[in-house]
């Protein structure tokens, strides 16, 4: 079969409503999701702290790389410093991927012709509705994860400055929002996750459902793709779509982090952000932390894609796949 056939058998290749069932690619999603946010959590929280700092009086930065980043970070706060924020985020990645990966797949059997094969801007919409549906969980996980990885950073800049910074815990920051804003507080940002959310989908979906299609099947008579090829295709197309994206995943975490002193720079919203990193730092501002963000989406896109397509919760539940 040559790579063409083998893309269209596979776009064609839609569930029939009478064995299309959502609940078992939740539960699949869930679970893809703990284990790969689990495996490149220390990474996402480096990329956190480059895009964030900013340059000192002197013009120099707290971090030169990401190695250095890794390097001072461990240094200061042990092993479980590179884990600060892991906890919510893990809570609420279940939801957030469950969400994510199971809404591509119903938005795709929905939008799928019947006896024709997914085009490619159908496959964009499914991709954008799912990353529409999964803001509302991921933005209040975002804000509190931003939070919690930065706060480490803002205790390590006082203590050169010769000051100390109480600890903080996701919980303390959830009820000051709260008690501050109302529950709207946990959606700072919501603009710029949206923004990013759905483009980063609108690319990875579609572009993952094609390089999957390439590799070899799996010899059950099932159809899908080894486990391999889902895993490389998750991580090709993950690393693409986190680097177009990165600009927007900057603005986002300079919404949603700690406010840290008045000599720094505030964000009125998602323009005035842009404007003022753009005016101050230049354009390379906006991909700080791209090969950071690229090579923890990569992973974690990679894992959750195979761990989803293993099928787990089927064979729990007696569910034919």
């Amino acid at each position: 079969m040559t790579s063409s056939n083998a893309v269209q058998s596979e776009v064609k290749k839609l569930p029939s409503s009478d064995r299309f069932s959502l609940l078992p690619k939740i539960i699949n999603g869930g679970i893809a999701g703990i284990i790969g946010v689990t495996v490149v959590f220390p990474l996402d929280l480096v990329k956190t702290r480059l895009q964030n700092q900013k340059p000192g009086p002197d013009g120099s930065f707290m971090y030169r790389s990401m190695l250095d980043a890794f390097r001072k970070t461990y240094a200061a706060e042990g092993y479980f410093g590179m884990y600060r924020g892991s906890a919510v985020n893990i809570l609420l990645i279940t939801p957030e991927k469950a969400i994510k990966l199971a809404a591509n797949d119903q938005f795709r059997h929905w939008l799928a012709p019947p006896g024709k094969p997914l085009t490619l801007i159908r496959e964009m919409l499914a991709g954008a509705g799912a990353g529409l549906f999964q803001i509302v969980v991921t933005t209040p996980m975002e804000l509190l994860k931003i939070q919690m990885q930065d706060a480490g950073r803002v205790a390590a800049q006082a203590k050169l400055e010769g000051k100390t910074v109480p600890k903080i815990s996701a919980t303390s920051l959830a009820r000051e929002l709260v008690a501050s804003k109302g529950l709207l507080g946990l959606y700072r940002g919501v603009g710029a996750t949206g923004m990013r959310d759905v483009t980063f989908s609108i690319i990875y979906f579609p572009m993952f459902a094609r390089l999957n299609a390439l590799g070899p099947r799996k010899k059950d008579g099932s159809g899908d793709a080894v486990f391999w090829c889902s895993f490389v295709s998750g991580c090709v197309a993950g690393s693409c779509a986190a680097l177009a994206v990165n600009p927007i995943d900057v603005i986002k975490t300079r919404l949603q982090a700690i406010k840290k002193s008045d000599a720094e720079v505030e964000y009125k919203g998602v323009v005035d952000c842009f404007m003022k990193t753009f005016r101050n730092e230049g354009p390379l501002a906006f991909f700080r932390g791209g090969a950071c963000r690229m090579i923890v989406i990569a992973p974690l896109f990679g894992i959750a894609q195979t761990i989803y397509y293993l099928g787990v919760a089927e064979r729990i539940m007696g569910v034919k796949k």
